[in-house]
């Protein structure tokens, strides 16, 4: 039996990754499953599918985790620390699916006992991907990427040379205002950016979408884990949001990678790498389809993929002051202290005065270091938004 964790359980990866282990429970040994505030529902899959240890983040929920454990013989746990030893139990796969900056610690601790680690969190290679991609090397661990985009890459690429790669291009559906007039975006709202033309999601990966801030983050992420110039590296508007990714290689030859917009695929694959195994996905009917449009993306209405490029020129730590700013303009859009359309600034603002904090983005690349970058570029960014209003 393979022994499996699943740090950030709750949330729709995790979900989907408990769906596909759930239907072949003989195959996996569940080690840990890590949440945030809903304890009931994180209760429930550790009981169904007999996790050793479920751990909350929250440590002030420790006590409501032991009482819904209580007479299963499953261990309750809360807190950073405990993140922290479940991510050293020894298990074969991991998944990185905890939200935000608080991913990458978890996900470093599980590379270091050399598993395989399922990442579908994208702050972990945007504020650390050099530090995280030579700590797999080291411990002889694996890194398998869940996000649609890079998952389809690294499927076109299974059997290439990376030396015949010519460029990869990454999709994106254009969120919310991807027809809107440019002079209608200065009145977008909190409840306009939040509804997705495609599908229902959460709702900061939402508005993420809208401002094209959550494909900015992909951009830096097919750098850092592929390691191809950025200059490589491009970004098609493509409503249907059918064909996740391309690769095109030397020869002139683009391939594709299409399917359903459904999250079990990436994890799945992920899961029986390097084998494919059924997967419970809708087969797409192309001929229903009948047709896929593409679209170069408006860079007014998408300032994030400009600032994208810009970190990856700087390097250092810069992957670590945009992730900060971004959360925090973020954070003061949804509480309507923000314009949409300010948001970009806010953040490109962050990195200028960053820029300026000798040493700060210099400073060598350590979980530390990141961290530091992190929280300065949260005050900084919070300053600015202060000013602003």
């Amino acid at each position: 039996m393979r022994r499996v964790s699943i740090f950030g359980a709750t949330g729709s990866i995790g979900q989907s990754t408990i769906d596909l282990i759930a239907r072949d429970r003989d195959a996996f040994n569940v080690v840990a499953l890590t949440g945030g505030q809903n304890i009931a529902l994180l209760a429930t899959d550790a009981i169904r599918l007999g996790a050793d240890l479920a751990v909350t983040a929250q440590e002030a929920l420790y006590s409501e985790l032991k009482a819904a454990l209580s007479g299963t013989g499953i261990e309750a746990a809360a807190g950073a620390a405990a993140l922290a030893e479940a991510a050293a139990r020894p298990a074969d796969w991991v998944m990185s699916a905890i939200v935000g900056a608080a991913g990458l610690a978890p996900g470093m601790t599980a590379l270091e006992q050399g598993s395989t680690l399922a990442l579908a969190n994208k702050e972990s290679l945007v504020t650390a991907g050099p530090l995280l991609m030579r700590t797999a090397a080291v411990h002889g661990a694996t890194v398998l990427p869940v996000d649609s985009e890079h998952s389809a890459v690294f499927q076109a690429l299974v059997g290439e040379d990376m030396a015949a790669v010519e460029r990869i291009v990454i999709t994106a559906s254009g969120g919310a205002f991807r027809d809107w007039p440019l002079e209608k975006l200065a009145d977008a709202t909190v409840e306009q950016a939040s509804r997705h033309p495609n599908w229902d999601m959460g709702q900061r990966i939402t508005i993420d979408s809208a401002s094209m801030f959550n494909k900015a983050m992909e951009v830096i992420e097919t750098h850092e884990y592929f390691g191809v110039a950025p200059e490589m590296i491009e970004v098609l508007v493509h409503p249907e949001s059918l064909v996740h990714a391309l690769v095109g290689f030397r020869d002139g030859a683009l391939m594709a990678h299409l399917g359903v917009s459904d999250m079990r695929h990436a994890i799945g694959y992920a899961l029986n790498w390097p084998d494919r195994d059924h997967l419970p996905v809708a087969r797409l009917d192309l001929a229903q389809i009948g047709q896929l449009n593409f679209r170069a993306p408006d860079q007014a209405r998408y300032p994030a993929l400009r600032l994208a490029r810009a970190v990856m020129a700087r390097g250092g730590l810069s992957g670590a002051v945009f992730n900060a700013a971004k959360e925090q303009a973020l954070d003061a859009f949804i509480e309507k202290r923000l314009k949409f359309i300010d948001m970009a600034g806010v953040v490109e603002d962050t990195l200028t005065r960053c820029e300026a904090e000798k040493g700060l983005i210099d400073a060598e690349m350590t979980l530390d270091n990141v961290a530091r970058a992190d929280q300065m570029a949260r005050i900084r960014a919070a300053e600015i938004i202060a000013a602003a209003r």
